[in-house]
């Protein structure tokens, strides 16, 4: 543990490694997945000798005594303390699987029909928001770039302020962020804008986003735009339905500048095309291949959650097989659908009805020699995902509502000269970058069908064609690039006391 405070400080709720028990003792491992959230934002670390990452940690069930609340990581990114917040599992439940799953997930993805406002336990969401505020302040410097991540550290940026006024603090929503008469649905609507005002940095990953954060802190607590820009690549700002012309860069509120950015993180190309040059991964292609046969491979890849849009994909595939009787024993779904962790509650009827339709449509269609759904409810691991998306012929990734999804992007860069078809929400953020992609409507089963026949039977010239245009953009547009984008509005926030007229970078 370094002794001396440290100058950047990244606050997310999960812990950047994965833990196992050996011999009685925990060991921690590098991430198996090369691409995502964690790994993005531990390449941070390459650049900031002194980093530290604050999460937590459900405390073991004999207490606090014997918790390890620093340790010291060293792999591929580096060497960096984690700081882990030990949290009772009480508080974990209330917290994290009810307050935030039950209560504010429902709402930041526009259903606030599932707000469930109950058992939601305002203040052990307010104390935990606390002790990481309080975690993260104990590592930083006075005028540390401290930077919180996602809806569930809402309330950090109050209490970082209050603590230390001079911080410099960025927010990051890998959520989407709804519109104001959704959001206002929350009865701590002002509590939580008047903390993300505290910041001096509010980051989402498209206009879109952006723009319903600042509609909402103009109605509601009198901010003002301050600069609006249009919006350029690699987001399209008309004909999509997340789209937006313009883009607030800046608000003003209570004699303070707040950046907000609009930027989606990138995949990792290079990574996939190194581990698809290899001989082993060589190998398994033709191996999927060899197993589908002459059958065409459609996949899906999420996890269980009544907002990705598993339940109406799965019932478009049994529509395709019912509509057309050629496709039976000529098409196979897999579909990997992970599990939701113990005490999500709030999954449980979405998991019942994945496997409710997965053993309808097998049920119904499948004989000896074919199941036409291949379901998997564990975590496929990264180099087996990316041998199936260059064996697919079409991937589905059809959420009703999605910050961005990464899925889609990981399949483009996987493509090989005789390419798969990528079939993408409307609602998915990365729908705004990628509007060559076959476009769905997940709430229309008409436009459904109608998409997936178009997917199925679409030439390998169209496919290329298509393909080519989403594979520059996301390879122009990568998790280098996006790095590179934040480290560069990190450097334009101003130090505290600095006037309010001063250029944004």
């Amino acid at each position: 543990m370094t002794s001396r405070k440290s100058s950047f400080v990244i606050v997310y709720h999960r812990q950047p490694y994965e833990e196992a028990i050996e011999n009685g003792r925990p060991v921690f491992r590098e991430n198996k997945s090369p691409n995502g959230i964690v790994p993005a934002l531990k390449g941070f670390f390459s650049t900031a000798k002194d980093a530290v990452w604050v999460a937590w940690k459900q405390a073991p069930a004999s207490g606090k005594a014997n918790f390890e609340r620093t340790v010291r990581i060293k792999d591929s990114y580096g060497e960096y303390d984690v700081v882990r917040l030990p949290l009772t599992p009480e508080q974990v439940k209330a917290f994290y699987h009810v307050t935030s799953k039950e209560a504010l997930w429902p709402i930041l993805h526009s259903f606030p029909g599932m707000f469930n406002y109950g058992p939601a336990d305002w203040e052990n969401f307010r104390e935990v928001n606390r002790l990481f505020a309080e975690a993260a302040c104990e590592q930083a410097a006075d005028d540390a770039l401290i930077w919180v991540h996602d809806y569930n550290l809402w309330l950090v940026p109050f209490y970082i302020r209050q603590i230390k006024p001079n911080a410099r603090i960025a927010f990051f929503h890998h959520t989407p962020f709804p519109a104001p008469d959704v959001f206002n649905v929350l009865p701590w609507r002002e509590e939580i804008l008047a903390s993300l005002l505290s910041c001096d940095m509010v980051g989402f990953h498209i206009p879109r986003y952006s723009e319903n954060f600042v509609s909402v802190a103009c109605s509601l607590m009198g901010a003002t735009r301050e600069e609006v820009r249009p919006a350029e690549l690699p987001f399209h700002p008309t004909g999509v339905a997340l789209a937006e012309p313009s883009v607030t860069t800046a608000l003003a509120y209570q004699g303070r500048r707040i950046g907000i950015d609009a930027w989606p993180i990138g995949a990792n190309p290079r990574v996939i095309d190194a581990y698809l040059a290899t001989e082993k991964a060589r190998k398994r292609v033709a191996q999927i291949e060899s197993e589908i046969g002459d059958r065409r491979l459609l996949m899906s890849v999420g996890r269980v959650d009544y907002v990705k849009g598993t339940k109406e994909m799965l019932e478009a595939f049994g529509r395709l097989l019912e509509r057309r009787p050629d496709l039976r024993e000529k098409v196979k779904l897999f579909c990997v659908c992970v599990a939701p962790a113990d005490g999500m509650s709030a999954y449980r009827a979405a998991q019942r009805e994945v496997e409710r339709l997965v053993g309808a449509i097998n049920g119904k269609y499948g004989n000896l020699s074919w199941t036409p759904i291949m379901l998997s409810t564990r975590g496929v691991p990264f180099e087996e995902l990316v041998c199936y998306y260059r064996a697919a012929d079409v991937c589905l990734v059809t959420p009703l509502r999605d910050g961005l999804n990464l899925v889609a992007k990981e399949f483009i860069g996987a493509q090989g000269e005789d390419p798969g078809v990528l079939v993408l929400s409307e609602f998915a953020g990365a729908a705004v970058e990628l509007p060559e992609a076959v476009l769905v409507n997940p709430y229309s089963h008409r436009n459904m069908d109608a998409n997936l026949d178009r997917a199925l039977d679409m030439d390998c010239a169209e496919r290329q064609q298509r393909l080519a245009a989403m594979n520059e953009r996301v390879r122009r547009w990568d998790v280098d690039h996006w790095a590179t984008h934040v480290r560069e509005r990190f450097d334009g926030v101003p130090a505290v006391g600095d006037s309010l007229d001063r250029d944004a970078a």
